[in-house]
């Protein structure tokens, strides 16, 4: 089998799941509920999401950069975020293409010659520094829901936000000692950025019209997050929702909004991301400062 037959077979199987995921999904809730509970939104609370979920990604490309500069790859912001919008264009409408993060390595050993091993550990980072804060603010949040579940748990999630931390200095200390010394502004990103979806994801809540239970909204919301970065369908779709389906009906909240503020929310990424297509046209060129 070769690669590029591999690659469009695992993109059909990858569009299968979603597809299947978002089937089942409908066969659970009602869909007019969920539309209705979209048509009423507040436009501008919408727009006031919209604008927290590019801060998220303006923080996101800067941690990323973070890395980069680390690898001596010493990338302006403005190529940065250039190049970061291009990636987010190819991981959501390009799947059957290269990806996202693969074209980045690809430019970023290309122009400065880092090492492949490097490039790839940095972007691998990159993405586990992001999952550690969505993985703490979950479990921070989970100290506070009253959730049957988690009755007699709360001492795990108070245990689970040092030792998380400690695990991940520790693997970057022993395996990666070359970004120890970002690992701390990695970390202060990666807070910032979570923190700025997690307000994103309270205009969405204020747009809809949904009240109370605000922590479990939000507490569903992280979990959909490392859900859906697994590789098992396109750009998250599906997996994101099966999340808020199954969370919803954990935590005793409302099916129809829960899937509703996924949609809003998947919706508003599928904008921003769309803006990388003028860079898929005209190429981003790696220009570099030795003041950055």
């Amino acid at each position: 089998m070769t690669e590029k037959l591999r690659k469009r077979l695992l993109t059909a199987l990858k569009i299968l799941i979603s597809a299947a995921l978002i089937y089942f999904i409908f066969t659970k809730i009602d869909l007019a509920e969920v539309v209705a509970v979209i048509k009423r939104s507040d436009l501008f609370y919408l727009f006031l999401a919209l604008v927290l979920f590019i801060v998220s990604k303006v923080l996101n490309a800067l941690r990323l950069n973070l890395y980069f500069h680390v690898i001596g790859a010493p990338l302006t912001q403005k190529s940065n975020f250039k190049l970061y919008l291009l990636g987010m264009f190819y991981n959501l409408f390009l799947p059957g293409g290269i990806g996202g993060d693969a074209y980045k390595g690809y430019l970023i050993q290309k122009t400065f010659q880092p090492g492949t091993k490097r490039v790839v550990s940095v972007l691998l980072l990159d993405r586990l520094s992001g999952m550690l804060l969505i993985f703490i603010y979950a479990c921070a949040l989970a100290l506070f829901l009253e959730a049957d579940a988690f009755k007699g748990f709360h001492w795990v999630f108070a245990l689970a936000i040092p030792l998380s931390m400690g695990v991940f200095w520790g693997l970057n200390k022993k395996i990666f000692p070359y970004v120890l010394k970002v690992f701390w502004g990695s970390i202060g990103y990666s807070a910032l950025l979570q923190a700025a979806q997690l307000i994103a994801v309270l205009f969405i809540l204020t747009a809809l019209s949904i009240d109370g239970n605000t922590l479990a909204y939000l507490f569903i919301f992280l979990i959909s997050s490392i859900v859906s970065v697994l590789p098992l369908t396109i750009g998250g779709i599906g997996s994101r929702e099966v999340t808020f389906l199954y969370g919803a009906k954990w935590l005793g909240l409302v099916a129809s909004a829960s899937i509703a503020i996924s949609m809003v929310f998947f919706l508003i990424t599928a904008l921003v991301s769309l803006l990388g297509i003028f860079y898929h046209f005209k190429k981003p060129k790696l220009e570099t400062s030795g003041s950055q």
